[in-house]
């Protein structure tokens, strides 16, 4: 026996509210509360609670206050809250400094960063965490699986030379205006069941970074198009809670990025939620009716930094790149692989590429201290899995790649696998084998940590393997 319940926090920032623009933007316009979904689950099996999120929950700082508050109310352990972020960048900041990726293990986690919103959304969750116990209610769980390929495409381009770049709406259009490239078109859709077999809730996954909102020097308040897209599935359903997982969108963004199209966001919203709709009304029942949960970690292999010669060549480029952007020249379209749109002021690509810097100084300094054989070999990035019935969800405290979700849907023994990103913390971006050691701001996106080497290959088809390992030992003796 499953028993499920499920409530909404709703948190509604201000205007003038802070946000991680690097020009020091704020919110300019809100267009919609910001919603985040808190689902208690128990019953055969250990009780685990799933939160989602359209804020930015994934930050180190605010994402620990969030778990260790919602875990000593519910009793259960720490581990057995899951905090997902939809990727909404249309959000203010939850924490007065940001946590760089890769940095979760520096310092210890501080409740004083996380700012006010930050507080009144860790007192929601707490509140609401209070009373789901008493709503736990039986249910059976069902599930479908539809297919959109209308919002998203795949922004990892390749020039004739061999070499990579960040594809923008600019480049996008390029290569025409319906361009979609290598998706994952799944949009899945978990239902919970009540004795009357109506719904009673809803789990859905869709892949895609949800940009088309989103300008980082135009702020709004909005929960872009994976709220809209839930609320419309949860409205058909006559109002009932419908949380978003997002998937392995590393590499996989929604169309118009950086365009600020708010109208768009609300039609990809409807054509999304039209999906979850038609694919709720051909549910499959699934056999298992229980739970299981594991945590694992996953070992990547790291690389040998570049030459003492490179690092030295690429930190001339940045500073070059960086003065001539402060003097606000427009020329200022690539740098040491990273490239940028007309859209961006140069002050802006200025502080992308000055974020890199320490990151270039830091291995500059480990090659003339000879220190780069004393390096770790490999990262641990700590995983989760849960199966809900026949529906495994494997969690990633990450940005990973379409690869690593293809890999574990392939060799899930599960009749649904469920691989989702932005859990609990942020290693960054992690790529895929045949991704890893390309240049572009994804695939080299270790040069933001504070301070990791290079992937090496397979990268992060270790943490496919590990969470297909993990679904497998789910499901053994059920």
């Amino acid at each position: 026996m499953i028993l499920v319940s499920q409530a909404f926090v709703t948190v509604t920032p201000e205007v003038g509210a802070v946000t991680s623009s690097r020009t020091g933007a704020v919110v300019e316009e809100v267009l919609t509360p910001l919603q985040t979904l808190v689902t208690v689950l128990t019953g055969d099996g250990p009780d685990v609670c799933l939160i989602t999120s359209a804020m930015g929950v994934q930050a180190s700082d605010v994402s620990y206050t969030i778990r260790h508050s919602a875990a000593a109310v519910l009793g259960i352990p720490m581990e057995h809250v899951l905090l997902f972020s939809t990727h909404n960048h249309c959000t203010p900041s939850l924490q007065h400094e940001p946590s760089a990726a890769y940095c979760a293990a520096a310092r210890a986690p501080s409740a004083d960063n996380v700012t006010a919103l930050g507080q009144e959304l860790v007192r929601g969750i707490a509140q609401v965490c209070e009373k789901l116990r008493a709503r736990l209610q039986p249910v059976t769980v069902h599930w479908a699986v539809g297919h959109e390929r209308r919002l998203t495409y795949n922004r990892k381009g390749h020039r004739a030379d061999g070499s990579t770049f960040f594809m923008r709406e600019e480049d996008r259009v390029r290569y025409g205006r319906d361009y979609t490239g290598d998706i994952d078109d799944d949009v899945a859709v978990v239902a919970f069941l009540d004795r009357y077999d109506e719904p009673a809730g809803f789990l859905t996954s869709f892949t895609g970074h949800p940009v088309t909102a989103y300008h980082p020097e135009r702020m709004v308040a909005f929960g872009e198009w994976p709220q809209l897209a839930t609320d419309r599935l949860g409205e058909y359903c006559g109002g009932v809670p419908v949380a978003f997982l997002q998937g392995c969108c590393g590499d996989v963004n929604s169309k118009r990025m950086l365009c600020g199209d708010t109208a768009l966001s609300f039609r990809f919203g409807r054509y999304l939620g039209d999906t979850m709709v038609k694919a709720a009304r051909r549910l499959t029942a699934s056999v298992r009716n229980d739970l299981d949960f594991r945590a694992a970690g996953a070992k990547l292999p790291l690389a040998a930094l570049p030459t003492g010669r490179v690092l030295e060549a690429e930190l001339a480029e940045i500073d070059d790149f960086i003065a001539r952007a402060k003097t606000g020249d427009e020329n200022t379209r690539s740098c040491v692989g990273l490239n940028f749109p007309r859209c961006l002021s140069p002050a802006y690509r200025g502080q992308l590429v000055a974020a890199i810097r320490p990151w270039t100084e830091w291995a500059l300094r480990i090659r003339r201290e000879g220190a780069a054989a004393d390096l770790p070999r490999a990262l641990e990035v700590p995983m989760a899995a849960l199966r809900i019935g026949d529906v495994g969800i494997v969690g990633m405290p990450c940005e990973p790649f379409l690869g690593i979700g293809r890999q574990i849907k392939a060799g899930s023994p599960l009749p649904l696998a469920i691989p989702c990103g932005y859990m609990n913390d942020s290693f960054g971006y992690i790529p895929d084998g045949p991704n890893c050691g390309d240049r572009e701001y994804m695939s080299a996106f270790y040069r933001y940590t504070r301070f990791q080497a290079p992937y090496r290959r397979p990268a992060g088809d270790a943490l496919a393997r590990c969470g297909v390992r993990m679904l497998s030992q789910l499901t053994r003796g059920r």
